[in-house]
């Protein structure tokens, strides 16, 4: 599994453009996607992430090569910024 963060400061008045555009967005996830969340931190409520777990690398990297612009960042612009990318592997995890 892949998890990708895209991560955002977002002005208040564009909270509710972001928490909308991500709402109608999830009802059809891309192929590949296991699950998203759209986050918003505790300490700093301007700053705003989408993470979500892939299946795997080669799905990921599909999308990627794909030349079209990923869904989280066009979230993201429609709030009017735009986001930082990490990818991170998961190395272990674990479930109930």
């Amino acid at each position: 599994m892949v998890v990708t963060v895209l991560e955002a400061q977002v002005t208040s008045a564009n909270v509710m453009i972001l928490q909308e555009t991500y709402q109608q967005a999830v009802q059809n996830l891309d192929k590949g996607i296991i699950q998203t969340f759209l986050l918003n931190n505790t300490k700093d409520p301007a700053t705003w992430q989408i993470v979500t777990i892939w299946e795997n690398r080669m799905v990921l990297d599909a999308m990627r090569q794909s030349g079209d612009t990923p869904r989280g960042v066009l979230i993201f612009k429609a709030a009017g910024v735009v986001p930082t990318l990490s990818v991170y592997d998961v190395v272990v995890n674990g479930m109930r």
